[in-house]
């Protein structure tokens, strides 16, 4: 019988790390549940990963593509605190909150929860984010627990959902001060004359319905 999806990514590491060339572990599942994806894209799973898939998929098991990247020890990041201007830019790009820290104040990482993906180590703009093994020698599964694994998992989807949240509550608080501003539009300018209030009007209004359009259009 074909594997569903779920099946598929509970094998996966869940570091996040987009290597796979799909932007999630949830997202290469899904890939391989169509058969659009090849089973050795996971260099955090390594061989072991590629055998375990190709037990689920009854596919031949095959050595990793080197396009994706190799099977190396597992690494955690550390940000040089010496060097770190609290831009946040880090806090963002990284899927399992693993990094800590607020707008101009040092940030630092949690290395209990850093699954090494380094999508941070790109967006940072002093350089101060390093790779440091974790794992000494072992590789792939080797260095990598079912439990780290399940940990990164959850957290990954409670990143989704607090941004989620996050983005919904931002575009509530933009409605409501653009209906508020269309309630007494002249109040709210510094315009007077008719017919530049008139046109603000129908682009406010348009924004707003684009916004709730969009609201209800989300699942």
């Amino acid at each position: 019988m074909k594997p569903g999806a779920a099946e598929l990514l509970a094998v996966l590491p869940q570091t996040q790390c987009t290597r796979c060339g799909y932007p999630d572990c949830a997202a290469y599942a899904q890939a391989l549940h169509e058969g659009s994806a090849d089973i050795n894209q996971c260099p955090p799973g390594g061989f072991e990963g590629v055998r375990r898939l190709a037990a689920l998929t009854g596919r031949p098991a095959k050595a990793l593509n080197p396009e994706y990247g190799l099977e190396a020890p597992r690494t955690v990041v550390f940000i040089d605190e010496a060097w770190c201007i609290g831009c946040t830019l880090c806090l963002k790009a990284c899927p399992v909150d693993a990094i800590v820290g607020a707008n101009k104040l040092m940030h630092t990482v949690i290395e209990a929860y850093c699954t090494g993906c380094e999508l941070c180590l790109p967006v940072c703009p002093v350089d101060c984010i390093e790779l440091e093994t974790a794992s000494g020698n072992a590789t792939g599964w080797a260095a990598w627990s079912p439990e780290q694994a399940e940990q990164a998992r959850q957290r990954y989807e409670f990143n989704r959902s607090r941004r989620a949240r996050e983005t919904l509550e931002n575009d509530q608080r933009l409605e409501e001060k653009a209906a508020l501003k269309l309630s007494d539009l002249a109040a709210h300018s510094q315009h007077t004359d008719p017919a530049v209030l008139e046109k603000k009007r129908a682009v406010i209004e348009a924004a707003l319905a684009r916004a709730r359009a969009k609201r209800e259009a989300a699942p």
